[in-house]
Order: structure tokens, then sequence, then C-alpha cells
């Protein structure tokens, strides 16, 4: 086997190549694990060398100084199988972005959502993970609290405290002092700044009214918005700053495509057209779009009027369950469509002769690459 962890956090099981200790667990009434804080001792299985894996809540891996290879993905539902971490452990990642649909919740309940994000957050292959590796994210319509959800949703600012603790989000965090969940990073890549961006396009979202007729879903709403006008000012900040040198903007549903049935950002000509108009304008260097939400994976390019670069989008969605029937056209695809369990990587490599960023999507139930792009900067 390859040189990494595969362990298991139950309440009673026992295996000679993991011994572990646990410590103060609790089970609710179906004996389901809610919380166990633990330290693993695991050996790895090729016996090079033994490696502690702690899983106490201060142990959590800070962003690393150098990130060259960033994992993402969206769609889990958290009562399927989740030994795909392993896998994309293996991968050796130095960051994963959430990007939606983090839990399927669909629910006001607080305490329901709560529950289900403990039973993710405690299960045995994703709890490893968060100890491997720094994670960072935005939500969709399913962990936001309702499918296609908008600012109508009367439990957002609870919701959004639930998803803060599930991200181990800081106290401190600029995100905690602000309306909605939209967020900035910036990450050193071989001593180049990356700024990652994710957007929130639920709490601020305007309605969509359904279009019983014809295949599409919705109606379009012309004049209406996504953002929220405080959300938009901050976004033009961070398009404005020329302290980075690449941008990643990450969103729950697809920013380019715009001919397809179900929610995206073409649903919202008039914000579609603001984003679009502010990147060209306000950018100084190349932007990657990150999306979720469709249960498919793809690579989209659009050109831009006033940039030497095209802009570029990434669908990563579908880690426990897919579109496997997806067959829709999309005018600014690069490449196939891929309609199995799917996640994705960014490798970042400034020492080319032109710095590039690989992008690959990955087929998730063998990890192989589905499809590889490159995207110069």
């Amino acid at each position: 086997m390859e040189d990494w962890l595969i362990c298991r956090v139950l309440t009673s099981y026992t295996d000679p190549d993991v011994v572990f200790y646990r410590e103060r667990c609790t089970m609710d009434k179906t004996k389901r694990l809610v919380a166990c804080p633990v330290l693993i001792m695991a050996l790895t299985f090729c016996g090079k060398r033994t490696q502690p894996v702690d899983l106490t809540p201060d142990a959590l891996p800070s962003m690393p100084t150098d990130v060259r290879l960033i994992a993402f993905g969206s769609c889990n539902r958290q009562n399927l199988d989740q030994s795909y971490w392993r896998d994309i452990a293996g991968l050796q990642p130095d960051l994963w972005i959430w990007l939606g649909d983090n839990i399927y919740a669909d629910t006001d309940d607080m305490e329901v959502m709560a529950s289900m994000y403990a039973q993710q957050k405690t299960d045995p292959n994703y709890a490893i993970f968060r100890r491997q590796v720094p994670i960072v994210g935005i939500w969709d319509d399913h962990d936001y609290g309702v499918n296609d959800g908008g600012k109508e949703y009367p439990e957002k600012e609870a919701s959004k405290e639930l998803m803060l603790q599930f991200l181990d989000v800081p106290e401190d965090a600029p995100v905690r002092r602000h309306a909605g969940i939209y967020q900035n990073y910036t990450i050193q890549s071989d001593g180049h700044p990356v700024r990652l961006i994710l957007l929130d396009t639920r709490s601020f979202r305007d309605a969509l009214e359904p279009k019983p007729e014809g295949p599409e879903r919705y109606r379009i709403n012309p004049d209406g918005d996504i953002l929220g006008e405080e959300q938009w000012q901050w976004l033009g900040q961070q398009l404005r700053d020329t302290a980075w040198e690449l941008a990643l903007i990450g969103g729950g549903y697809q920013f380019l495509h715009d001919q397809q049935y179900f929610e995206k950002w073409a649903n919202f000509p008039q914000a579609h057209q603001r984003l679009l108009q502010m990147i060209d304008s306000l950018a100084h260097h190349p932007v990657i779009l990150l999306s979720g939400d469709r249960h498919i994976a793809e690579i989209a390019r659009k050109p831009l009027p006033h940039q030497t670069w095209p802009l570029y989008e990434v669908t990563a969605s579908g880690l426990t369950h897919s579109y496997t029937a997806v067959n829709e056209p999309n005018q600014y695809r690069e490449g196939p469509v891929l309609g199995q369990k799917n996640m994705a990587t960014l490798h970042l490599d400034w020492q080319a002769a032109k710095p590039q960023c690989i992008i690959t999507l990955h087929e998730l139930d063998s990890i192989k690459p589905f499809y590889v792009d490159t995207v110069g900067f």
C-alpha cells in the first residue's frame, strides 16, 4: 500500500495496524458517534516510519507557507461513503476548498443541521483528512439550509454559525463581523501571493421564479441581484488590490455556463454582467473561477474584452453522487465533461518558462486524472 494512513476511529474496533486511544466519547440515542477527541498513533503500511495523527481539537494544521497543490470539490452527502478522503489525501494537497453542499441539510431546524455537521466532522475518514490538510470553504444551497434558496431563508445567521464551526473558523476572523459568509485568504505559492476569494451566493440573492413550461427550471430574473451591495463593494476591493499575482474566486454555482437549465449566474443577467465587467476592468492579474453544484466536472474558458488572459472556470461537483446522464451543450467548455463522482486540483507551477496552473479533473472512484488543462499566467 501507499505510504499514507488508512485509519478508522470507531467506538469499538480492533486492528493490529492501528493503535488508538479513545477519551470521553459521547454517543447519542442511536449510538452514532457525536464527538470523540482521540490521539491516533498510526503505523504506515510500508514500514517506513511511525507517524502520530493528533485528533484533539487544537491539532488542526495551519495554512502552509508554500501552497503548490490545491484540491477542491462539492456535493457531499454526509450519510454516504466517505472513504474517498483517503484517496484525496494520497494526492498530498496543500489545501482543500469546500465549494458548497458540504452536507445535505435542507432544514430550518438548527439542531438537525448541527447533528448533520457533527456526522460529517466525526466521520473517521474525514476526521483524519482534516488533521492532515488545511480546509476552507463556502456554502451552496443544501448546507445553507434550503434547496435553491436565497435571502428569504429565515435561519441564515444560525446556519452561518454552524458552518463556521464546521470549518473551524477562528472567533476573530473578519467573516464573523459582517452579514453573509464571504471570505478572502492570501496564500503564498513559491513566494508568489495568491488571493482566494469565496463568494456568498445565497445570503443576499434575490428570488428565482419557477418556470412551469419548457426544460428550464427557473425564469430569468433580469434585474435581480446575487451578492448584495456590501459584498459587491468588498469584491471590488479584492480585485483592485495589486498585492496578488493570481486570484481564485469560488462560489456555489456556475459562473460562465449560460445554456444549462438549472441554477447559474446567467439567471440574473444584470448581476452576471456586473461580475464579468468587474473582473475585466479591475483585475491586474489572471483570475480562475471555481464552482460546484452541478454533480459534474468540467472546465470552461471565456475571453475578456480588455484582458490578455482568458477567464477560466473549473466546476468540480459530485463527491458522493453525480449526474451520470449529463448531455448538455456549453459554448465555453474546454475538453470533455465528467459525469462520474469527481474532484479537481490546481497545481501552481511558478518555475516553468511561463508560470502556469495545471488543472486536473479527477474521477474520484479511481482518483485518476480524467482531463488535464494548462493555464498560463
